[in-house]
């Protein structure tokens, strides 16, 4: 007598058991929760986003995550990246999602990438992965990510967040992609990134979710998707609500007859400091900061021996500013680099001392061997208890 063999099993009876809540779902099903451990999943960044979009893809039991990041794990992280923990400071953040999804769950096999994201590897890590998941910060990344994904025929689902609002929408093969929502960057500076402008950590949470929420429906093929919507979620005002887009015909990238075919030099298509065309005025990433911390500051100004520059935006400005200063956003240095000496000495300051060590370190480029940077900016200087002044005033635009 011929005996037929018994078909394995979908799914261990561990696993019947750690998803059953899911499986009793009729979108899911036994046939959908295979689906999801035999699916790969990229994601751009182990960081806000990244963090709580891992941990509920991990926890959905979508076998394969590969983790994108060349950072490692900062105390200033802790208070949004649910991925790490006090312990990890200091530890590669690939390294740390890593441990923290194969604790959450063992059926998960997490691939690190601990590295910046560039045209150069862009093609080779994406293509072996079903969606992808873009928890980037940085303009360059953004587009690198979606032209790459564009190319490559892959599902790309999109955040952003800062302070207590949040984006989100899914670009999805041939219903068009993020140069069709934004075709062009902003200026260098006009945006701030959390670091500058700050974020409430579950903003991040809430957003890094619905990325996940997003990629288990595109991965199962059920429901709709936010395919041609943005989604825009102010967490003060307790508000949602969603804006339609459409494909461009005549997007570079996605469109009819796309004129960028490969992946191109995304700092220099963003505008990003030091890679401007004109280098006499160019602002160049510095290396390192001349620093000073508020009190050394504060005592150059009150013996008037410095010009004092914000270079934040109009927004940051009217809502807290150090009394003297004019102000010069960081987007406008270089067509206004000769409103600020380069003879006598320059106090710089932003939000927490970033693009102002950027623009102190091209002044000392220039020739102005005092041009300070606030350590810490006005956050820090605040934090001393310094006097602010805010509204609106006359010398925002120098006069």
């Amino acid at each position: 007598m011929k005996v037929t063999a018994r078909p394995a099993s979908l799914l261990t009876q561990e696993q019947m058991e750690r998803y059953a809540r899911q499986i009793i779902l009729e979108d899911v099903g036994i046939p959908g929760q295979r689906k999801l451990l035999d699916s790969k999943v990229l994601l751009i960044g182990a960081g806000g986003l990244g963090s709580p979009a891992a941990i509920y893809l991990a926890a959905a039991g979508v076998g394969t995550l590969g983790i994108v990041d060349g950072d490692r794990v900062d105390l200033t992280n802790l208070h949004r990246q649910v991925l790490h923990f006090t312990h990890d400071i200091g530890r590669p953040k690939t390294q740390s999602a890593k441990r923290t999804l194969e604790d959450i769950n063992p059926d998960v096999q997490v691939i690190p990438f601990q590295t910046v994201l560039t045209s150069e590897n862009a093609f080779e890590i994406i293509k072996e992965f079903d969606v992808v998941v873009n928890g980037s910060d940085n303009f360059p990344t953004r587009y690198l990510v979606n032209d790459a994904c564009v190319m490559l025929g892959k599902p790309l689902v999109d955040a952003s967040i800062l302070k207590w609002e949040g984006q989100a929408t899914v670009f999805l093969p041939g219903h068009g992609c993020y140069r069709c929502l934004f075709p062009t960057p902003p200026p260098p500076g006009a945006v701030p990134s959390c670091a500058e402008g700050g974020i409430i950590g579950a903003v991040a949470g809430y957003m890094g979710t619905l990325q996940a929420t997003e990629a288990i429906k595109i991965l199962l093929g059920k429901g709709s998707t936010l395919a041609n919507r943005l989604l825009i979620f102010d967490a003060l005002e307790s508000d949602v609500r969603s804006v339609r887009w459409n494909r461009n015909p005549g997007c570079p990238v996605c469109g009819d007859r796309p004129t960028i075919t490969e992946l191109i030099d995304y700092e220099a298509f963003c505008g990003v400091p030091g890679r401007d065309v004109h280098p006499t005025t160019a602002v160049a990433a510095p290396p390192v900061a001349l620093d000073i911390d508020p009190a050394e500051a504060k005592a150059i100004i009150d013996r008037g021996e410095a010009e004092l520059v914000d270079v934040r935006e109009v927004w940051e400005w009217v809502t807290s500013r150090i009394p003297g200063a004019t102000l010069i956003p960081m987007s406008e240095i270089q067509q206004r680099i000769d409103e600020i000496s380069l003879t006598r000495p320059v106090v710089v300051y932003c939000a927490v001392g970033q693009r102002s060590a950027t623009v102190a370190e091209a002044l000392r480029q220039l020739g102005n061997q005092r041009a300070y940077n606030i350590a810490g900016g006005i956050v820090a200087w605040i934090n001393e208890q310094f006097p602010v002044e805010t509204g609106p005033e006359t010398t925002v635009n120098g006069e």
